[in-house]
C-alpha cells in the first residue's frame, strides 16, 4: 500500500481502504481512530434503465420496511433504538447511467460506551437483514407494505413538479438526454407502479443480490479481521454469476443548441443550459474540467455569479455543477423572465471568455484553493471518503487524493482552455410562467 502525502497542516492526504472479497461481495474497510461511529455503506449496483428503475426505486422503499427478525415497522425502529440510536436508511441515487441502491448504517463505536456492547456485530447483522433476510409470504414482498410505498413513490415523483429548481433539471435532463437512460427520473416512473406485484420485486430483488456489483464499505475504530468474519457470518450472500456493468460512454456530438421552453405558474421563471463536457471522472483531463467549472460557477467568485447575478442583477441565483460520470454540465439560474434573452447572451459570454483563457490569477488562485479545501475535507468525513473511493470504483479509475490535490494544484490555464473548447451548450431550457413573452 502507498503511502499517502503530508499536507501543510500535517495531515495525511491518503483515503486507505483495505478492499476483499468476501461471499461475492467487495468489502472495503478503512480502520481510523477518527470518528466515534462506524458507518457501513453498501452500494449495489444497476444500469439505468426503462424496465428496472421504478422497481430499484420502489425495492429501496419496501426494503426498509421490515424484514424477517423484525415484520413490523415499529419493531425494526424500536431495535435501531435499542442499538443505542442507529441511524439508518435506504435510498437511491443516479451516478451517469447508473442507479445505485443505497443502504446506510451508522452505530457508535462501542468504544465509547459505558458497557459492553457489540454494536458492530449487530448493526453488520442488521444490514445482513436487508440483504440476505428480507420479510416475504408466500415468494412476494407483503402487500400491505407494498401498497403504502408505491403510494408513497407516487407522491415522491409527483411532487417533484413543487420544487421548481429540482423540477426544471429534470425536464433539462429529460430534453438534452432524449433516448439515453440517463434521462430516466431515478425515483422511477409513475404509469410503472401498478404493473409491479409483490411477487415481481421478490423475483427482482433476488436477482440483484445474486447477480449485481454489490460494494460494502466500513469506516471507523475497527480491526479489518473482525470487520471481514463478521461480514462472512452475518451476510452469507451466495452470489455465482456476478455481471459488471458496460454502461455507454459515447459522447454526443453537438451539432445546434435546442430551445425548449415549458410554461407554469411559477413566480420566478428557471433558466436551465445543458452543455456537454466530452470528458468524465476517469478521463486525464477531470482535474482541469475541475477547475474550469469552479472558475465558470462553482463559486461564489465565479463569472456566473459575479458577473450573472451581481454586476448585471440577472439571475436571483446562477451557478454549475457537474455530473462527472455522465459527462454533463448543468447551468441553473433564477431569472426574471423578462431578462431571459439578456440572461442567456450573458451567460454564452462567459463560455467564450473561459474558452479565450480570460481568466485572472485570481479567479484561478481562489477555484485552486477552495478545490482543494473541498476535497481535504473529504477526510473529516466517513460518508465523504465513502463517496469519493466509490466513484473511482464504478468509473474504473481508483483515483488517489493526494494525486488529485497535486493534480489540482498544476493544471495550467492551457489545459482550462483545451477544456473549454470540449464544453458545447447542447439545450437551453426555460420555465416560465403562461403570461407574456419573454425577452
Amino acid at each position: 500500500m502507498e503511502k499517502g502525502e503530508w499536507d501543510m497542516s500535517g495531515h495525511t492526504t491518503e483515503i486507505a481502504f483495505q478492499s476483499s472479497q468476501i461471499n461475492g461481495m467487495n468489502v472495503h474497510i478503512l480502520p481510523t481512530a477518527k470518528f466515534k461511529t462506524t458507518t457501513i455503506v453498501t452500494m449495489i449496483e444497476q444500469a439505468l434503465s426503462e424496465e428496472n428503475v421504478t422497481k430499484t426505486a420502489l425495492l429501496a422503499m419496501v426494503m426498509k420496511r421490515a424484514t424477517a427478525r423484525f415484520p413490523e415497522t415499529k419493531r425494526l425502529r424500536a431495535h435501531l433504538d435499542y442499538l443505542y440510536g442507529a441511524i439508518f436508511d435506504v435510498d437511491v441515487m443516479k451516478k451517469g447511467e447508473r442507479q445505485i441502491l443505497q443502504i446506510y448504517m451508522e452505530v457508535p463505536n462501542e468504544k465509547y460506551l459505558s458497557k459492553d456492547a457489540t454494536l458492530l456485530e449487530a448493526a453488520i447483522q442488521f444490514v445482513g437483514d436487508m440483504l440476505t433476510r428480507p420479510l416475504v409470504e408466500n415468494g412476494a414482498f407483503l402487500e400491505k407494505y407494498m401498497n403504502q410505498e408505491k403510494e408513497t413513490l407516487r407522491k415522491r415523483m409527483e411532487s417533484l413538479i413543487d420544487d421548481k429548481m429540482k423540477y426544471a433539471n429534470q425536464r433539462v435532463t429529460e430534453e438534452m438526454c432524449k433516448d439515453e437512460p440517463f434521462s430516466l427520473l431515478v425515483q422511477g416512473r409513475v404509469d410503472d407502479l401498478p404493473g409491479i406485484t409483490g411477487e415481481d420485486l421478490y423475483s427482482y430483488y433476488k436477482e440483484i443480490m445474486t447477480n449485481n456489483p454489490i460494494n460494502m464499505f466500513v469506516v471507523g475504530d475497527v480491526e479489518q479481521q473482525n470487520v471481514s468474519e463478521i461480514i462472512r457470518s452475518q451476510v452469507p450472500l451466495e452470489r455465482s454469476d456476478v455481471k459488471g456493468f458496460q454502461v455507454n460512454q459515447e459522447q454526443k456530438q453537438i451539432t445546434t443548441e435546442r430551445e425548449v421552453i415549458d410554461r407554469l405558474d411559477v413566480g420566478q421563471a428557471k433558466l436551465n443550459i445543458g452543455c456537454r463536457t466530452q470528458i468524465t471522472y476517469k478521463d486525464d483531463d477531470y482535474p482541469a474540467l475541475l477547475l474550469y467549472n469552479g472558475i465558470l460557477g462553482g463559486f461564489p467568485h465565479s463569472k456566473l455569479f459575479v458577473n450573472v447575478r451581481e454586476k448585471e442583477s440577472l439571475a436571483y441565483y446562477a451557478v454549475s455543477r457537474l455530473e462527472s460520470h455522465k459527462g454533463i454540465m448543468m447551468i441553473m439560474s433564477g431569472i426574471d423572465v423578462n431578462k431571459y434573452q439578456r440572461a442567456v447572451e450573458i451567460i454564452k459570454q462567459q463560455l467564450e471568455l473561459m474558452e479565450k483563457g480570460t481568466i485572472s490569477d485570481e479567479e484561478l488562485g481562489l477555484t485552486r484553493a477552495t478545490l482543494s479545501n473541498q476535497f481535504r475535507e473529504l477526510l473529516d468525513s466517513a460518508r465523504g471518503m465513502i463517496d469519493f473511493t466509490y466513484n473511482g470504483v464504478i468509473s474504473g479509475r481508483k483515483r488517489q487524493l493526494d494525486e488529485l490535490l497535486k493534480a489540482i494544484s498544476s493544471v495550467t490555464l492551457d489545459e482550462i482552455k483545451q477544456v473549454a473548447d470540449k464544453v458545447k451548450i447542447d439545450t437551453i431550457y426555460l420555465l416560465r410562467d403562461k403570461k407574456g413573452e419573454a425577452q
